[in-house]
């Protein structure tokens, strides 16, 4: 059977395809091959500038066909690639192969030697992972977080005077602002962001167990720790000094989890915006044939935000399994990392999901301003809080106990606090300020 959408195993790669499409251009077998490529022609460069035997310095042309391989990388070069591994049965030794056949006749067989000098497979992975992974971050990732966040914050202004009936532990509490409570959100997955860009795209780049023996041994006189720190920082990279043959992950580790903790405010939002649509506080628009329950022809349900907390929930799985295990390899190294690594698209895949999912739905919403200050004006017993404080203010005897035993556990309306504010011995001045206190009014600052 044809691998298609509808063959395919993974909905990423099946159902949710379209949505996740983007992701290719990071995460596919087709990908990492184009990525290790980059390195391996990058890295080809930088040894030619730097005057060792049998390589002629940098050549304009030379450079500019190098680089149009990775740029101009496409199906076919994949194909031939995987066709040479089938003799190599070595991926990365396949890539070496291709851009030697690709300088054939271009260059001398001498300097067709430098390719992939003194390197071994994981210094070309473990860059050309973290190059993809910051593309990635800052092409598509970070750009759809600030969508998100930008969503939130047009939201935080535009309901920041629409008082709402705030609930802790389910039960009515002190009034909020609708604003305020989509600045929560705002706030905390900016915070989250600026934290997630904080953490360096961190590579391991020194041979074969990490010490540049081959480089060392082959060119003592050249200072390789100081050549392959400009070169990786010229990717965007961030060296790491001390490895062993892999990688160590950490600062991936750290990433892995920051993305893991804004998923996990998307998910609070999720179900807040869910649960305030069942409450019906916001309405969702329809959409001419669409069907909301194959029995009950009323229905309209919040999908959008069930489908990205489910997403969510893959997600944040997965992310935390590779936090935990990608730091973790006995001695110099074992192969764990490489089966775990390359499935890294697969919880950015459904992270991107995701959030589309919270975008779609939010687009469906319609405020029920109505719905919202009915809720408030059923629920008088919030501005007991108020009349108590004020009370406390005024040295008045037991201002908590006497509103604890007007409000717990009883019906509370409107002429229900304003018949007990007439009974208190206080100034009218006072009084008055009692009678101004409603549950629309009640909402504080933010």
């Amino acid at each position: 059977m044809k691998l298609t959408e509808l063959t395919a195993i993974s909905p990423v790669d099946g159902r949710y395809f379209p949505k996740a499409a983007a992701l290719s251009t990071y995460f596919s077998e087709f990908a990492l091959m184009r990525y290790r490529v980059w390195i391996e022609a990058e890295y080809f460069i930088a040894l030619s500038a730097l005057g060792l035997p049998g390589l002629p310095a940098p050549d304009p042309v030379q450079t500019a066909f190098l680089r149009g391989i990775y740029l101009g990388f496409s199906e076919d070069d994949a194909l031939r690639i995987k066709e040479i591994e089938r003799t190599t049965n070595h991926d990365v030794k396949a890539v070496e192969y291709f851009i030697k056949e690709k300088l054939a006749g271009t260059a001398s067989e001498a300097s067709m030697e430098y390719i992939h000098f003194g390197l071994t497979s994981q210094d070309v992975n473990n860059t050309a992972i973290p190059l993809s992974l910051l593309h990635f971050h800052e092409e598509l990732f970070v750009p759809l977080w600030q969508k998100l966040i930008d969503i939130l914050q047009a939201a935080a202004e535009e309901w920041k005077d629409v008082p709402l009936l705030a609930r802790t532990h389910g039960q009515p509490a002190s009034p909020t602002k609708l604003g305020k409570e989509m600045k929560v959100f705002a706030e905390r997955l900016e915070k989250q962001l600026q934290l997630l860009n904080a953490i360096p795209f961190a590579c391991k780049f020194g041979g074969a167990t990490g010490n540049f023996n081959a480089h060392h041994v082959a060119f003592p006189n050249i200072d390789w720790v100081q050549f392959a720190n400009t070169f990786t920082a010229g990717l965007g990279l961030s060296r790491s000094q001390h490895t062993t043959q892999i990688e160590h992950y950490d600062m991936l580790a750290a990433w892995l989890d920051g993305v893991k903790r804004m998923n996990t405010i998307v998910l609070d939002l999720d179900r807040d915006m869910w649960t305030y649509i069942s409450m019906e506080y916001f309405k969702q628009k329809t959409k001419a044939g669409e069907v909301g329950s194959s029995a009950m022809p009323h229905k309209v349900n919040p999908i959008d935000f069930e489908n990205s907390e489910g997403n969510i929930g893959i997600a944040n799985a997965l992310l935390e399994h590779l936090a935990a295990k990608l730091p973790v390899s006995r001695l110099q190294r074992d192969l764990t990392d490489s089966t775990v690594l390359r499935n890294i698209g697969v919880p950015l895949a459904h992270t991107v999901i995701a959030i589309e999912s919270t975008l779609k739905g939010w687009s469906k919403l319609l405020l029920n301003q109505a719905k919202i200050e009915d809720d408030l004006l059923h629920n008088w017993a919030v501005v007991a809080e108020a009349i108590q404080t004020i009370l406390r203010r005024e040295a008045y005897p037991q201002p908590y106990e006497k509103l604890k035993e007007l409000t717990r556990g009883a019906e509370i309306n409107e002429n229900t606090i304003k018949q007990f504010i007439a009974t208190l011995e206080v100034p009218d001045t006072v009084k008055q300020e009692l009678y101004n206190i409603s549950p629309l009014t009640y909402t504080g600052v933010f």
